[in-house]
C-alpha cells in the first residue's frame, strides 16, 4: 500500500496539462493519473507505471511531463 498523495503543485501542473492544446497524448494520460490521486489514496495500475518508467528514461520528453511521470511512480504499488 502506498498513501503518498500528489502535491499541490505537481496538481496544478497537471490540470494545465490537461488543458493545454498543445500537451501530448502521454502526458495528459499521466496529468488524468496524477489527479486521481490528489486526495485519494488510489494507486497507479501497472499499465501507467510502465508508461511513466518509459518517460523518465526517455531524452524526447519535457522536464514537465517527466515530473508528472515521477509522480505517477511515486503513488505505485510498491509491492509490485
Amino acid at each position: 500500500m502506498n498513501n503518498k498523495k500528489t502535491s499541490r503543485s505537481v496538481a496544478s501542473l497537471a490540470s494545465k496539462t490537461l488543458q493545454s492544446k498543445n500537451a501530448s497524448n502521454t502526458a495528459k494520460k499521466l496529468a488524468g493519473s496524477v489527479l486521481s490521486q490528489t486526495k485519494s489514496s488510489n494507486q497507479t495500475g501497472s499499465t501507467l507505471e510502465g508508461l511513466a518508467s518509459s518517460v523518465i528514461a526517455s531524452n524526447k520528453y519535457s522536464r514537465e511531463t517527466k515530473t508528472l511521470a515521477g509522480s505517477v511512480l511515486s503513488q505505485s504499488n510498491k509491492e509490485r
